[in-house]
């Protein structure tokens, strides 16, 4: 009777053992659906109505398994080490939307969590703390769109193309845009060394830069001998349009014969700012460029109000720190005014994104479309050539020897008199 007794509790045990281990089973393989804030956080990005509200299966698209996803992070829930990483629920799922939009495999589209979408939009406002530069991946490598003119990369001795290996030491190797913004961004004062490889050069060099503000003036103008018109557009900014309307009394007031436009390092900006400037320039109802959207179909893009130059001469300087915005005006005044492109080929970028602010402080900024020039060119990858090429060495920077802006003067000079002579 003791023995059966024994016998029969082993049997319970065994039985409680295996029916609680096919209940775990169960759990275990069931996706796991998100807590209230973290489902309301990602039908706010992609907005299926049901996608993680009861059923996660419900409405996905179609061969997408998204209890992968739940199941992986079920699986760091419960077996990673260091849980208060793993209780920073927001956190994780900022890094898997990010990880998202990255796998598009375009550095111009990009998930910014609250922190960084903060920076982001205080650099459109052309005022932050940092080095002054424009960055980009470009072929998978940290890489200088163009030094803002005037500002510490630039006077440090950063140039438009150079790779950017290290920073503080530490190798660039797979960092995102954001990453790199965050560890070259500081306080006023201090420091960041940067280990760059010149264009053409064999070696990296180690190049000091003391952080400072940047509260960047985006148009200068002066006036050059022989009643030239020289003005410098340095980026394409909330304010360049009103600062580029405070210009054009003392223009017309000196009475040019000619203009030459200086877009050189200038990285874009935004694209209404750019058709605004490029409208005083050529006729109203012009087309100034095309938008070609994902399904092919091409939206044309006018100019609007007075054209104040268009019956002006105009030479524009480009470099390959010219990109987006600065290559929308210079395709455009190529195309419509048959204006002259002096200097390096520009950058490249080609492509149209739209920025959209979410709830909770985060933003995202992604392609939507292509852009072509009025005679649609596009550019995107490619860039566009300068008429009269004029290269710069890094002993001409170094010296200021400005050759383009010299060779710029004088094509036209000679278009001036062309005009007399006609």
């Amino acid at each position: 009777m003791k023995n059966f007794k024994y016998h029969l509790l082993a049997i319970l045990i065994l039985g409680l053992v295996f029916y609680s281990g096919v209940a775990w089973g169960k759990y275990t393989s069931k996706p796991l659906s998100p807590d209230k804030g973290t489902r309301s956080f990602l039908q706010q990005l992609a907005n299926p109505k049901e996608v993680f509200s009861g059923d996660p299966e419900a409405e996905k698209p179609k061969k997408v398994r998204f209890d992968i996803f739940w199941n992986v992070w079920k699986k760091v829930d419960l077996e990673y080490v260091d849980q208060k990483t793993v209780k920073n629920t927001q956190k994780r799922v900022y890094g898997a939307v990010k990880g998202m939009v990255a796998a598009l495999g375009d550095p111009y589209s990009v998930f910014f969590d609250p922190e960084e979408s903060k920076i982001f939009t205080t650099e459109l406002d052309g005022k932050f703390t940092g080095i002054g530069a424009e960055l980009t991946i470009k072929d998978g490598v940290l890489t200088v769109v163009a030094p803002i003119d005037g500002m510490p990369a630039q006077k440090a001795g950063l140039l438009a193309g150079d790779k950017i290996i290290k920073i503080d030491g530490k190798l660039t190797t797979n960092i995102t845009l954001s990453e790199a913004v965050k560890k070259i961004r500081g306080e006023k004062g201090t420091k960041v060394v940067l280990t760059v490889l010149h264009k053409g050069a064999e070696k990296p060099e180690d190049i000091e830069i003391v952080r400072d503000e940047i509260d960047i003036k985006s148009v200068e103008y002066e006036k050059k001998d022989d009643s030239i018109a020289y003005i410098r557009i340095k980026g394409f900014m909330e304010d360049t349009a009103d600062e580029f309307r405070e210009v054009i009394p003392k223009i017309l007031k000196d009475k040019p014969k000619g203009i030459i436009l200086d877009v050189r390092s200038n990285p874009g900006g935004s694209l209404t700012v750019a058709e605004n400037i490029i409208s005083k320039f050529v006729n109203k109802g012009e087309v100034i460029l095309w938008e070609r959207d994902k399904n092919g179909r091409e939206t044309a893009h006018y100019a609007k109000g007075k054209a104040l130059f268009n019956d002006l001469p105009v030479v524009v300087l480009i470099d390959g720190g010219s990109a987006s915005a600065s290559e929308i005006l210079a395709g455009a005044l190529r195309d419509i005014r048959e204006a002259m492109l002096v200097g390096e080929k520009t950058f490249g970028k080609g492509s149209v994104q739209a920025f959209e602010r979410l709830k909770d402080g985060s933003s995202l900024k992604i392609t939507v479309a292509k852009w072509l020039t009025p005679s649609k060119q596009s550019i995107d990858k490619v860039g566009i050539k300068p008429t009269v090429e004029v290269k710069l060495t890094l002993d001409d920077i170094k010296k200021r020897n400005d050759k383009q802006l010299q060779r710029a003067l004088e094509e036209l000079k000679k278009m001036i008199a062309t005009r007399k002579a006609d």
